[in-house]
């Protein structure tokens, strides 16, 4: 903990909100489930749901009513198909048939599958745990689920055997990849009526709520992916800075790297608006923070990727304190507004004099400041006198002296326990 406290040098916030989240603050988005009560299946989906995903696992586990057990339901399966998608060691003439009848193996108890090389493995070698529990799901759940498996698996094979050309087939293969996912959420959403109909009725807001979470990662991913002889970023974006996508990571081609980069980075940011429009629709707690936590720290991971030489050296992350802060403060429309208006700030200081998108990003960030306008002006801080390293130098002695405790704490009960042996 003390050295994600010290990356938060400079940000007071960050690192009262670490403390607190420490100390039992993750409750207040991060409800503690009932394991008792559960069937032993699908306490196994959830122990699945946590090993594949700890960030999702999270706001998924704090969704209210039997919502929560569909949404555990849905991200297995399509983690499933997903492992399927990304395994390089399966044979097209397999993989290809296997993710067009996805769905159908949702109703064959026994299907498995055992021959997988991906670190996911294990959803697809117990499968027919999961498919149980998908069995179990109203009908209103069902229908849903199996039919976004559908046509996201029929879209994934498609994408096997070509390239992400266009602009438009970018857009396409992250529709089919994350934008049925968001269409798929928001039915669900309806369907459990903790939301109202207009939300899973509007599939364009839907989508770009899953464009925008995918674009962000596949942007961040591209030296992983790269190395692993996958190509997400659209060839219409790269060529017109490079020969091969590949190239864009050696250091003499960086300026053309960094323009790719923000044109990327600026086509993504298109989607903000929609997710602004989505999120003022929500009315349930429980599903507003699901949705705006992951929307806000990918603006924070773009802010971060914008510009970086790291996107194509290493891994680009923000902070854990940042992540932090922002799921704890993510919890309403006027905050959540806050933040993407200190964001669209900070990607405004990064644009660059020369880059060649820079009329089309000051054009996007123009949009965003306007729908993300508080409605209301924020009242000044108090502390706003007190000096950011200041506060932090405080907050990191708290750190220090609350450990030392703990470990004091923590010895002197060893002790007792000795002594009562």
């Amino acid at each position: 903990m003390l050295n994600d406290i010290v990356k938060s040098l400079g940000h007071p916030e960050e690192i009262l909100n670490l403390l607190k989240f420490k100390m039992g603050g993750c409750r207040a988005v991060m409800a503690k489930l009932d394991y008792e009560s559960m069937s032993e299946s699908l306490r196994t989906c959830y122990t699945y749901l946590n090993q594949t995903s700890r960030s999702f696992a999270a706001v998924i586990e704090s969704l209210d009513g039997d919502l929560r057990h569909a949404v555990c339901i849905f991200y297995l399966v399509l983690r499933s198909l997903d492992t399927v998608e990304d395994d390089m060691t399966i044979p097209l003439a397999t993989k290809v048939p296997m993710l067009n009848d996805f769905h159908t193996f949702l109703y064959q108890a026994d299907w498995c599958f055992t021959e997988s090389q991906e670190k996911d493995r294990q959803v697809l070698e117990d499968f027919p745990t999961i498919s149980l529990e998908f069995r179990k799901l109203g009908q209103q759940y069902r229908e849903v689920i199996s039919d976004i498996c559908h046509r996201m698996g029929m879209g994934m094979a498609e994408f096997l055997e070509k390239k992400v050309g266009s602009m438009k087939e970018w857009d396409l293969y992250c529709h089919y990849v994350a934008g049925l996912v968001g269409i798929g959420l928001s039915q669900l959403f309806s369907a459990s009526q903790l939301a109202d109909p207009e939300v899973g009725q509007d599939t364009e807001l839907a989508n770009s709520m899953g464009l925008f979470l995918q674009k962000t990662n596949i942007i961040r991913d591209y030296l992983e992916d790269t190395q692993q002889g996958r190509a997400f970023w659209p060839q219409e974006a790269w060529v017109q800075f490079s020969d091969r996508l590949e190239d864009l990571a050696q250091p003499e081609k960086l300026e053309s790297a960094l323009s790719c980069l923000n044109l990327l980075v600026t086509d993504a940011l298109r989607h903000v608006p929609d997710v602004l429009t989505y999120l003022a629709r929500l009315r349930n707690q429980s599903i507003f923070n699901f949705c705006a936590i992951p929307q806000v720290m990918a603006l924070a991971t773009l802010t971060v990727c914008y510009n970086n030489p790291m996107v194509f050296r290493g891994v680009v992350k923000i902070r854990k304190g940042q992540a932090v802060t922002l799921m704890m403060d993510a919890n309403n429309m006027e905050a959540v507004r806050a933040i993407i208006t200190q964001y669209s700030g900070e990607l405004r200081q990064k644009v660059s004099l020369t880059d060649p998108s820079r009329a089309e990003t000051l054009h996007i960030l123009g949009v965003i400041a306007e729908k993300s306008a508080p409605l209301q002006p924020a009242l000044q801080s108090k502390s706003s006198h007190l000096s950011p390293m200041y506060l932090s130098a405080a907050m990191l002695l708290a750190a220090f002296s609350w450990q030392y405790l703990s470990t004091t704490v923590a010895q002197a009960q060893d002790g007792r326990d000795m002594q009562g042996h």
